[in-house]
């Protein structure tokens, strides 16, 4: 794997892009913090751009399997060198309209972007190949985001938002031009065109997942990882005001990253000898106790060890998840799927989001973290038994 140009143009291009990626989200911050005084305001500005990605989310999944991924990736890669374009303009004006703009582009830039990206990544490398490679390709993305939000820091201090943003579009840039050198076979455009209107359609999404269990079963229980990481920064928050010490924020999300790596390297090797359903469910679970752990947040051994074992364990989960994706469903249908996921987990971000800061303003961290942890144990519990039942019917079909 480690000598095919793809992998390493992807990486590298995932490592520059996340490092521009950063710089503007802390570019936005410092931007909002200026001149968007209300909070509300601020979530509402955030809202829009995402919203706007959810929005052409299904046209995004159908011209991915319909047209060239790199074509694709080209298009998006270029969405996103001009979105800072706005971004100029908003400081220079001193204007909001300009950075709502700005994340509504960038946003739908992302919306082709990563789907595409995804459905790329089995065609570069072999199929028992893809947990490693999606392992490796998330754990580049935690480095740029470590060394992103750093870099910015230092940057803010030293230098204007213009300087920020430039960094941001250079970043985007390198990411552009870097994607010209992929080289890949992509059959599914000539076989598509083939096929019916209805077979295009983004509805087919749902009879795919519905067909293949497990695919099913892996989008359902990314629900229990998503349920700690929409309210991860406000959780850290929460925590540093209980213990009175601002420092703990630093060591959780150390702790919380460096664990992160950890589970997506190791994970290959554990499923050497597990298969991915069991470490599926193991890992979920491994999730639901971690948030609710957190009932001890206030003693701090007990909180730094929760947020350890949650990245650890999204940390295996995440590429199992994708693997099966990328190797249970027909590639032809790679692109809405991946659509669809984004989709579903921007959704979800935003619910469980608005869920935390009413659970925290109400019952407090503790209580919430077990009404989280009980859900995802139900969720879990769930999805075993319809899993059994699944099983059970295809054996009596089997008998017959």
């Amino acid at each position: 794997m480690w000598r095919n140009k793809n992998v390493w143009i992807v990486l590298i291009g995932e490592f520059i892009a996340g490092l521009g990626l950063w710089l503007g989200i802390l570019g936005n911050l410092e931007f909002m913090q200026k001149y968007v005084p209300s909070d509300f305001m601020k979530s509402v500005i955030l809202f829009i751009g995402l919203l706007a990605g959810v929005l052409v989310g299904p046209m995004a999944g159908r011209v991915i399997d319909q047209y060239e991924k790199k074509k694709v990736l080209l298009y998006a890669g270029f969405g996103r060198v001009i979105s800072v374009i706005f971004m100029f303009f908003a400081i220079q004006y001193e204007s909001i309209a300009f950075m709502v703009a700005f994340m509504i582009a960038l946003q739908i830039s992302a919306a082709f972007y990563f789907p595409a990206l995804q459905s790329v990544i089995p065609l570069i490398v072999n199929e028992h190949e893809l947990l490693q490679m999606n392992g490796v390709h998330m754990n580049i993305g935690t480095i740029a985001r470590i060394a992103g939000t750093s870099l910015g820091g230092i940057l803010l201090v030293v230098m204007s938002l213009q300087y920020m943003y430039a960094f941001s579009m250079a970043a985007y840039a390198l990411l552009f031009l870097s994607t010209f050198f992929l080289q890949f076979e992509d059959k599914k455009s000539a076989t598509l065109s083939k096929q019916s209107a209805k077979d295009n359609s983004f509805m087919e999404v749902f009879r795919i997942l519905k067909g293949i269990p497990i695919a099913f079963t892996a989008l359902i229980l990314s629900i229990i990882p998503l349920l700690f990481i929409a309210g991860f920064n406000l959780m850290v928050i929460n925590i540093s005001e209980m213990q009175h010490d601002p420092t703990i924020k630093g060591f959780i999300y150390t702790i919380e990253g460096v664990a992160f790596m950890l589970g997506a390297f190791v994970i290959k090797r554990l499923s050497d000898h597990f298969k991915p359903e069991k470490l599926l469910y193991f890992f979920a679970i491994c999730t639901a106790f971690a948030h609710l752990s957190l009932f001890f947040s206030d003693i701090k051994w007990m909180a730094l060890a929760s947020f350890c074992l949650f990245g650890f364990s999204v940390g295996c989960f995440f590429p199992i998840m994708s693997t099966i994706f990328q190797t249970k469903v027909e590639k032809s249908y790679h692109g809405r799927l991946f659509s669809f996921r984004n989709m579903f987990e921007r959704v979800m971000f935003q619910i469980v989001l608005l869920g935390t800061g009413f659970f925290l303003d109400t019952i407090g961290l503790q209580y919430m973290v077990l009404i989280f942890g009980v859900i995802s144990l139900v969720i879990i519990s769930i999805s075993l038994s319809k899993q059994k039942q699944f099983e059970k019917q295809s054996s009596q079909s089997a008998n017959l």
